[in-house]
């Protein structure tokens, strides 16, 4: 699979709940950064605990995604049914058929407010 297809496939094995197809995907020795809130991952097998024990009530919709070599982005929508509407803006590394490092920007819809200074030159979204 090209790097690609590879992160649009990691998308669709998280939404199916697919933990073991998940992990294939990935590097025993992947480092995924979350920098919002500080953490980093590090191991296939963490990486796939966290986002399986994630509370349920969730879905994935693969806004887009775009690959230059073995760089690829993608802007995914998480909505869920508690816990309202999240985005997240993913860079990933794929070598060798896996992804091997990931840096998600993660973020809940509304949760940086705009300035009102800005209201003058911008629309609402």
């Amino acid at each position: 699979m090209e790097p690609s297809e590879i992160v649009s496939e990691l998308w669709t094995r998280m939404q199916a709940r697919d933990w073991t197809g998940l992990g294939e995907l990935l590097a025993e020795d992947v480092v995924v950064e979350w920098p919002v809130s500080g953490e980093r991952i590090v191991g296939r097998a963490n990486y796939v605990a966290v986002n399986a024990d994630y509370p349920e009530g969730w879905s994935i919709r693969v806004l887009r995604i775009v690959a230059d070599g073995d760089a690829v982005v993608s802007e995914v929508e998480v909505p869920h049914e508690s816990m309202g509407v999240h985005r997240v803006v993913s860079l990933w590394t794929v070598r060798d058929g896996r992804i091997v490092a990931g840096r998600e920007y993660w973020t809940e819809s509304g949760s940086d407010p705009a300035p009102e200074w800005r209201a003058g030159y911008v629309q609402r979204m």
